[in-house]
């Protein structure tokens, strides 16, 4: 009787975390469409002119997406510690999905001009909010769904999505590389990775209304909701603010660079084609996809600081030496295994950033406080990394921008080194004991 209640128990576990998943999973893949087919749209939205200054444009618009990340945290991240992390899930979704539409939709500068980027900065705020709201409450439906002893290997799902969301977006890219000439791609081609992110927000929709709620949030006092997702309350645990703040630093932007702006080095200052490029980055974040849940079962064993000091040490040393390499590298097997190496640096921060973040905040804060402070800085930092990676470019001095990265991570590590192991002061943990005994 008792294995069969435990196995039920793990079978539940295990459809509420693929559901939750699967949703972050399109949500992600909304997101880096955009990044992934910049290098194909930049001349439909913006005058013809210099590539760089195309580039540069549609990266001024992802980093105003991020913008709106602090705002999408703040208002999910208070609905969902007031309603539940199921119905915030639900509603970000359902943003996601318009802003994708809008972008499918809107029509070239040569047909409406100037309206034609004014309506792809707005469609782009819609799905930054959504993505704020996404980023807290998926990690904390995650990490409270999760069994005791294995939260670690769980929530580190939120980055198997999340990365898989960025695969199926160059899976797709790939895919109409092979049929559409690079006219076609240019033209309208772009426009049906959009489309295909509205549909299957739609999908995901329905599938997230039929999620359990969290047993935490279900068990929450009436006194804790009252209190439950306000500033106020998260202005009462300052140094958990502090720390999320000081940890998402230096691996946003290394997680950005390595991903989202190592495209575009590869094409744009290495020399490599765009398909080339497209097959390197697809079959490294595969592999990247497979260690993060590796790492986070790591993660419940050793626990999560020795990881996260990890990334620190080996992306404040080898960061610069890995561009600078990257650089000179025609070798497309040679800048795959350089792109992995950054992967794998940065998997010690992808993997537990997420649980670690959880771990910090009792229920009645816990979206807002591991959303709110995480999309600010990654508004500030992740969302700027390839905009500043550009600009530095554009007045020859594109190697300044690696020692960038390199300073933001050696801040993390500093944090690294002074914080607790949160594993073992987990709030988590301490709440469900609390309410066991």
């Amino acid at each position: 009787m008792t294995q069969s209640i435990e196995r039920a128990n793990m079978r539940r576990i295990t459809s509420n975390i693929f559901k939750g998943s699967v949703g972050n999973l399109i949500e992600w893949y909304d997101w880096y469409v955009y990044a992934a087919f910049a290098v194909y749209f930049s001349s439909e939205f913006f005058p013809k002119g210099d590539p760089t200054s195309q580039l540069l444009n549609t990266a001024a618009i992802f980093a105003v997406g991020f913008l709106m990340r602090p705002l999408g945290s703040l208002l999910l991240g208070r609905y969902a510690d007031r309603y539940g992390r199921r119905a915030a899930l639900t509603l970000s979704i359902t943003v996601m999905a318009s802003g994708s539409l809008i972008i499918a939709c809107t029509p070239s500068y040569g047909t409406i001009g100037v309206l034609a980027p004014i309506i792809l900065v707005l469609a782009r705020l819609l799905q930054g909010l959504s993505l704020g709201g996404e980023y807290g409450t998926s990690a904390t439906y995650l990490s409270e769904m999760a069994s005791s002893g294995r939260r670690g290997f769980y929530s580190s799902f939120q980055y198997v999505t999340l990365i898989a969301g960025q695969l199926v977006a160059l899976g797709v890219q790939i895919i109409l590389q092979q049929i559409l000439s690079e006219p076609d791609m240019k033209s309208w081609g772009w426009r049906i990775p959009f489309f295909i992110g509205a549909v299957g927000a739609l999908a995901v929709l329905w599938l997230r209304r039929t999620m359990d709620e969290s047993e935490q949030f279900s068990k929450m006092g009436s006194e804790s909701r009252q209190r439950a997702g306000t500033i106020r309350t998260l202005m009462k645990h300052p140094k958990a603010v502090l720390t999320v703040v000081g940890l998402t630093l230096g691996g946003t932007v290394a997680f950005y660079t390595y991903t989202t702006y190592l495209q575009k080095f590869m094409v744009n200052t290495v020399g490599l084609s765009k398909e080339v490029v497209s097959w390197i980055n697809f079959i490294a974040l595969l592999v990247f996809v497979v260690l993060q849940p590796l790492a986070g079962l790591l993660s419940d064993r050793i626990g999560r600081r020795p990881l996260l000091i990890s990334f620190g040490i080996l992306g404040t040393l080898l960061t610069v030496p890995l561009f600078l390499i990257l650089e000179q590298m025609k070798n497309p097997i040679g800048a795959f295994f350089l792109m992995l190496t950054g992967l794998i640096i940065v998997t010690g921060y992808t993997s537990i950033n997420a649980i670690v973040k959880a771990e910090l905040f009792p229920t009645e804060i816990r979206a807002l406080g591991v959303g709110f402070p995480y999309a600010i800085t990654v508004a500030v930092f992740g969302g700027t990394a390839e905009f500043i990676a550009l600009w530095f470019k554009s007045i020859g001095a594109e190697s300044l921008f690696y020692f960038y990265v390199a300073a933001c991570i050696f801040v993390s590590f500093i944090v690294y080194w002074r914080m607790d192991e949160s594993s073992k002061h987990s709030r988590i943990e301490a709440e469900l004991d609390g309410k066991r005994g």
